[in-house]
């Protein structure tokens, strides 16, 4: 199957899964799932679907338990919905990207801080530089008068 129409049944997947997690799943331990994207294999047999879970660590494992024993309605849903010769084996995993790119945001944002921090103090003249500067100034402005 071309690579195209790979990512086209990819993506008629994750709608039919996500709008079936949101709207017609009733297990109270699936809850703060967004389906990010689905990976077809070749002959459409299996389709991994990348999940995140907003969370704790206990709730994540809950809700990713909650949706591997759904797998079977979530599969009879894409088999109402979707015209093709295989009903794809549906597997969960928990995507890391979204906890990873939030955990690099702050990095950088405690970068940002530190540098900023840094550049604040190098650029504020001490008590003592300050009235050295002062004076000598203040004594230049009397040679140029005279």
């Amino acid at each position: 199957m071309s690579a195209r129409r790979l990512l086209k049944a990819g993506e008629a997947i994750r709608e039919v899964v996500s709008m079936a997690i949101l709207t017609e799943l009733r297990d109270p331990r699936v809850k703060n799932v967004t389906v990010i994207g689905v990976e077809v294999a070749p002959d459409m047999r299996e389709a991994k679907v990348l999940i995140s879970i907003m969370g704790s660590e206990s709730q994540q494992a809950t809700s990713l338990r909650g949706l591997k024993n759904s797998a079977g309605f979530l599969q009879s849903k894409i088999a109402e919905r979707i015209d093709t010769r295989y009903t794809p084996k549906l597997t969960f995993v928990a995507d890391e990207g979204v906890k990873k790119s939030l955990a690099v945001a702050q990095i950088l944002d405690q970068i940002a801080h530190e540098k900023q921090v840094s550049e604040s103090a190098t650029e504020k003249p001490t008590d003592s530089e300050s009235l050295s500067s002062d004076t000598s100034n203040s004594e230049q402005a009397k040679s140029d008068e005279e």
